[in-house]
């Protein structure tokens, strides 16, 4: 029998070896819109790097910067090559640097100027043709929103995107995708009608956290989950997005965005369709982006009374964080005076399925809490208490099933034990599972798993049009409901709190409570 250190060295090894398994990407040229900005240099350029370090990186690569800005190409390199080390993740190896910036070019033009992409368009031939990308090309738009529609057509109407000759030509796009209903249908239906939906990669950086990853790894990879895994066994869901930063400079954006637009159909969605989704009949992009796109679609949708009803909304006041003063948001640069945007949002979802019939999904976001923490937890029911009536057992511990995606990656198990002694008495006990503890874990962006996806074509991480409509299907008629009320029902909270007091009501009144804020 082998013994129990063995095991565990085997786990670890086979663990730790895994990521060598993945092949490098195709060879490429990456094309990045809105070059210039803080995206590129803090994010993209890093998550480049860590990939070339990871040999992931294809060995024929090129990257072809697009911007308003002055600029020349050799300018532009040497800009990427000054901020690396400032956002890189790991040790600057200069050999990855090189396979990162050995070929790079600058495009300065205006995204809706015909002759921008005329310029792209003999950049990537010359590319092509020195440095034997075979035609593989990748658009990343790191834009704002408003730019992503024009600047995708005109990649169709220039041929920029048109795949032939076996060569593949991929359209990444940033969040938000639209800001309500209305405007996701819009530019679903202007992007399709230039470029297949299997060439568009709406990208969430949440879903390139390993241990959102894992959600489906756990759920399906592992008999003794998925058959407790329903309304049987569940008594209801708590996903919490807990940001301790305030919208600082951002204020223009976020006051004509709020909390429920700016992370509920993206961040926390995902989260649930990954929590609540059937299994898919086959570990492939269109089945699984099926599951979650149904799962949405199975939320009920609230009238407005209902909306207003299981809804929370509030801003923050004057506060402290980590012992810094904070000043209320409408007391922001660049945020209205009567602001009533919202920087906190909770919703009580019901998802109208056999699985899920009568469980409440409460989700909760919001900026200036006490700290920052991401996190799902599965509440199971409460075991019978009957066999304990004569002993002194006031109350069982809550059983929780809780997946930390950050700051802490981790999985924990919160159950009850006997507590030593003669006597019976019971205490509430967890195990955790830490990642840092089992794996060799990298210090990452988030964005390298993303992006090597879609340089291999997997689209397994990204929403699909259908999804993205499905989400914000459920949050219109809260949109609605708010914007016909727009100061009834705006709650406050103390910066550096764990929200706002109507958000425990919310919970209170169906004998329940919000996890704590770590």
């Amino acid at each position: 029998m082998m013994a129990e250190n063995d095991i565990n060295n085997g786990i670890e090894t086979g663990a730790k070896t895994a990521a060598t398994r993945a092949r490098p990407a195709d060879p490429c040229c990456l094309v990045i819109f809105g070059a210039s900005g803080d995206l590129t240099h803090r994010l993209l350029v890093p998550a480049l790097y860590n990939l070339a370090v990871e040999g992931l990186l294809p060995e024929t690569f090129a990257l072809i910067g697009v911007g308003r800005s002055p600029s020349t190409s050799e300018a532009f390199a040497a800009d990427l090559a000054n901020s690396l080390p400032k956002f890189a993740t790991r040790d600057i190896d200069q050999c990855a640097v090189k396979r990162v910036l050995s070929s790079v070019a600058y495009v300065q033009g205006e995204p809706e100027d015909n002759e921008t992409y005329r310029k792209i368009g003999r950049e990537l031939a010359r590319i092509e043709r020195e440095r034997g990308t075979r035609g593989n090309r990748l658009f990343y738009l790191a834009t704002p929103p408003a730019g992503f529609a024009p600047i995708g057509i005109h990649l169709g109407e220039s041929g920029l995107a048109r795949e032939d000759n076996g060569a593949w030509r991929r359209v990444v796009i940033e969040k938000p995708f639209g800001t309500d209903l209305a405007s996701a249908r819009a530019l679903n239906h202007k992007l399709l009608g230039i470029l297949k939906e299997n060439q568009i990669y709406r990208i969430d950086h949440y879903l390139g956290k390993e241990t959102v990853q894992n959600i489906m790894v756990l759920r399906f990879a592992n008999g003794l989950f998925e058959p407790i895994w329903n309304r049987h066994h569940i008594e209801h869901v708590q996903i919490t997005v807990a940001e301790s930063l305030t919208v600082e400079r951002r204020g223009s954006y976020y006051d004509a965005t709020g909390a429920l637009r700016d992370m509920v159909p993206n961040h926390l969605f995902q989260l649930l369709s990954l929590i609540a989704m059937e299994p898919p009949s086959r570990f492939a992009a269109d089945a699984v982006r099926a599951e979650k796109a149904q799962v949405l679609d199975a939320i009920q949708l609230p009238s407005r009374d209902e909306a207003l009803h299981n809804s929370v909304r509030a801003q923050y006041t004057d506060g402290y964080i980590d012992n810094r003063p904070v000043v209320a948001y409408r007391k922001s640069p660049d945020v209205a005076p009567d602001s009533t945007t919202e920087t906190y949002v909770a919703l009580k979802l019901m998802i109208d399925n056999w699985r899920w019939a009568r469980v409440p999904f409460y989700l909760r976001t919001g900026k200036a809490l006490r700290a920052k923490q991401t996190e799902v937890a599965i509440k199971f029911k409460q075991a019978p208490v009957a066999m304990f009536r004569d002993t002194p057992v006031d109350r069982l511990a809550e059983n929780f099933l809780v997946i930390g995606i950050q700051p802490n990656e981790c999985i924990g198990l919160e159950f009850n034990a006997k507590i030593p002694g003669p006597s019976i008495a019971i205490g509430g006990v967890g195990m955790t599972f830490k990642y840092e503890d089992y794996f060799d874990v990298a210090p990452s962006t988030g964005y390298e798993t993303l992006i090597y996806d879609c340089m291999i074509g997997d689209a397994i991480l990204y929403p699909r049009a259908d999804g993205i409509e499905a989400g914000w299907r459920v949050v219109q008629p809260f949109l609605d409901a708010w914007r016909d009320a727009p100061t009834t029902g705006l709650a406050t909270y103390r910066a550096g709190s764990d929200g706002p007091k109507e958000a425990d009501e919310l919970l209170a009144r169906d004998g329940r409570h919000w996890r704590p804020i770590a």
